[in-house]
């Protein structure tokens, strides 16, 4: 669904050059709910703004759904904003119009080509994310859980192939998160509908079977559920979630190079160190800070 090859985005003021994504390389296959995790700075916006046509990147190549994006021209990118992704913000007022009914919201972007048929869409939108007794209420009148929940039903309006989800329960208590989590995994097996859902926060993100850390405009690490975790029947919801539900493993690039996770440099005592030793150990490769004796070992 998605391929992103050596991207790379470079911002450019009047006085300084700001390089958001370094070769970036990411793949998602159709009809993965997938997490993306970063800290602020990381790159992660960046992509999810690549990832939606609100951006376009400087260098490498970007395919979505077949689509070369870098060659869209812009009647084709708008069409592709219509039809191909859907958007779920954290900021509610990107998505909600307050003074309209939830039915009214979800309406909206149907009203360039599925006239006839919107009311009727739009009540079964509502209905399956739980929302089919507040079809006429406004925004006041509605939890802040249950006006994320019309954001979704908004963004699968136009029957996207694509749902972006920009830290989809930053708002929300962790009951509530829990909720908004399993309608997206239900959305996800019932429409077959890629996800990806970017986040800061790891709890959330460990709720989902793959996460791709970025750091420093790299993807700098892939985190896979345990297959005895992905066995299990139940979801925990992020509460109780352990430390080892995935297995993490740091992204090679065709160059060798990889960026080894914070944790482990902090656990050495490697952080800020600008060069670490390698050593070749029988069969596996051992990274030590570069004052360290020899003879240690992580």
């Amino acid at each position: 669904m998605i391929t992103c090859e050596n991207l790379v985005k470079i911002y450019k003021t009047a006085d300084i050059e700001v390089m958001a994504l370094q070769g970036l390389n990411l793949h998602v296959k159709q009809g993965e709910l997938m997490a993306i995790i970063g800290n602020s700075g990381s790159g992660k916006s960046t992509l999810l703004n690549m990832l939606g046509g609100l951006d376009r990147p400087s260098a490498g190549r970007l395919t979505i759904d077949g689509i070369n994006m870098q060659k869209l021209t812009d009647k084709e990118l708008s069409r592709y904003k219509r039809e191909t992704v859907g958007f779920v913000w954290q900021n509610k007022g990107r998505n909600l119009i307050p003074y309209l009914t939830a039915r009214e919201n979800v309406e909206i972007p149907m009203l360039l080509h599925d006239r006839k048929q919107k009311r009727k869409r739009s009540v079964e939108l509502l209905e399956a994310v739980g929302l089919g007794h507040r079809l006429n209420n406004r925004l006041e009148e509605l939890s802040g859980g249950e006006q994320q929940r019309i954001a979704i039903a908004i963004a699968l309006a136009n029957r996207p192939k694509l749902l972006l989800a920009d830290e989809p329960t930053g708002a929300l208590d962790t009951r509530t998160s829990a909720q908004m989590m399993e309608l997206l995994r239900r959305l996800n097996a019932d429409y077959g509908l890629t996800i990806v859902i970017v986040t800061h926060d790891l709890d959330l993100a460990r709720q989902v079977e793959r996460v791709i850390a970025i750091r420093d405009g790299r993807t700098s690490s892939e985190m896979i559920r345990r297959a005895d975790e992905a066995q299990g029947s139940e979801w925990s919801g992020g509460e109780g979630e352990s430390d080892n539900t995935h297995i993490e493993y740091a992204v090679m690039d065709r160059t060798g190079r990889i960026q080894v996770p914070e944790h482990y440099l902090e656990a050495v005592g490697a952080k800020n160190a600008d060069k670490v030793l390698l050593r070749l150990d029988e069969d596996k490769i051992v990274l030590l800070p570069a004052s360290r004796e020899s003879h240690g070992k992580m």
